[in-house]
């Protein structure tokens, strides 16, 4: 029988955050602070809201760009936060998560050859969605010197006659490193030099820690070259609820919605419903999380301070990316034994990119309670490792 599957899927690996979360999920007492998730229900009022929607039976097909009203509410949220108008009607739809939003933007963009530059560490989806699209992923490695920013030079650098998008992971995941104005106004530079379109991940947007989020899409001349993702799932603590967004110009807008109505038809009205009160009412909550998640993160850096683990100051989302280069030994090695030994579960920074190599990703979106007995923990690991090194 002949090979029933895709030569290109072949090529492409699977997740490899999933890969230790799988594990520990069987290991008794273990402890994760592996995955990218509040450990925040979603608000009450905005579950009852979509409590609300069932009961008076809204459990049909919206329109293929979602709830008018919540695209509504989303153009009105752009504005409240970040000083920039879109109309909903037009440059505008609702997605099942971010990740359609990245997938759909690209498969719409690319033809087969085109490169796309992608900063390193970052999202695992960006390669292989651009791999599926046609595309040539072009990677950027980020650079701890830099706190892991995208500059101008490094971006310049890559770019050749094939180049036609450039990705902006930032808020970044997983090192937590953003871009503030200064940084962007460098990039949009370059951008608008070569014309080049940019696809801007802003799924963390609100978890910002100093000073407000700035889009690249808010500077002039930028919203036409611009699809701007985001979503619910992490400033709203829905990720369950499968729900993101894509702003774009409306010629991008329009074929990225064909590829929806073929592949999704439209996100789950259940969901579409309660996103439309967390964008009315949710900038409280989403306030409160994030005071929560600031004290989170300075315990975390704290803590690796005493234990001597370096690790630069994250600024956005909610992960460190603490080196472990002093060990000898790769990431992979080193998260392994760290559940092996201790039950404690982190990312290998090379899930990322293999620029990640000799760091990991820790999520401290989990308890004060978790976070305590988890560094602690890895304080007696480091503190043992570096016992064995001394005594050879």
């Amino acid at each position: 029988m002949r090979d029933p599957l895709s030569s290109t899927i072949k090529t492409i690996q699977p997740s490899g955050i999933r890969k230790f979360f799988d594990i520990v999920s069987e290991m008794k007492d273990a402890i994760s602070l592996g995955v990218g998730e509040p450990d925040f229900d979603t608000p009450w009022h905005i579950r009852d809201e979509g409590i609300y929607s069932l009961e008076k039976g809204r459990t049909f097909y919206t329109s293929n760009a979602g709830l008018k009203e919540l695209k509504i509410e989303i153009a009105k949220y752009l504005d409240r936060r970040y000083g920039m108008t879109y109309d909903y009607n037009k440059e505008i739809m609702v997605t099942v998560g971010g990740s359609e939003a990245i997938d759909i933007a690209l498969r719409a963009m690319l033809d087969a050859g085109d490169e796309v530059i992608i900063p390193q560490p970052s999202y695992v989806s960006y390669v292989p969605c651009t791999v599926l699209a046609g595309g040539t992923p072009v990677i950027v490695e980020l650079k701890e010197e830099n706190d892991f920013r995208l500059t101008a030079e490094e971006l310049e650098a890559v770019i050749t006659p094939k180049t036609k998008i450039l990705i902006m992971p930032f808020p970044n995941n997983p090192t937590g490193a953003i871009m503030e104005k200064a940084d962007l106004e460098a990039i949009v530079q370059v951008v608008k030099e070569h014309d080049l379109f940019v696809i801007s991940d802003e799924i963390y947007s609100e978890l910002t820690y100093v000073d407000k989020h700035v889009s690249i899409a808010s500077f002039p001349g930028m919203k036409e070259r611009t699809v701007l993702i985001n979503g619910f799932s992490k400033a709203y603590a829905m990720t369950g609820w499968r729900l993101g967004y894509a702003c774009a110009p409306e010629t991008i807008l329009k074929q990225m919605l064909k590829i929806h109505q073929f592949a999704i038809m439209c996100a789950p009205t259940t969901s579409q419903y309660a996103a439309v009160e967390a964008m009315k009412n949710g900038d409280e909550d989403v306030a409160q999380m994030r005071e929560e998640y600031n004290g989170r993160r300075r315990y975390v850096l704290h803590r690796f301070k005493e234990m001597g683990l370096k690790c630069f100051e994250p600024f956005g989302a909610f992960y460190a990316f603490p080196s472990i280069k002093e060990f000898g030994m790769n990431s992979d090695e080193f998260a392994t034994k760290l559940l092996n030994s201790k039950k404690i579960a982190v990312v290998p920074g090379t899930a990322f990119g293999e620029c990640g190599e000799g760091f990991l990703r820790i999520s401290y979106a989990y308890s004060l309670d978790d976070l305590k007995e988890a560094l602690g923990r890895i304080e007696e690991f480091v503190t043992e490792l570096r016992a064995g090194m001394d005594n050879k």
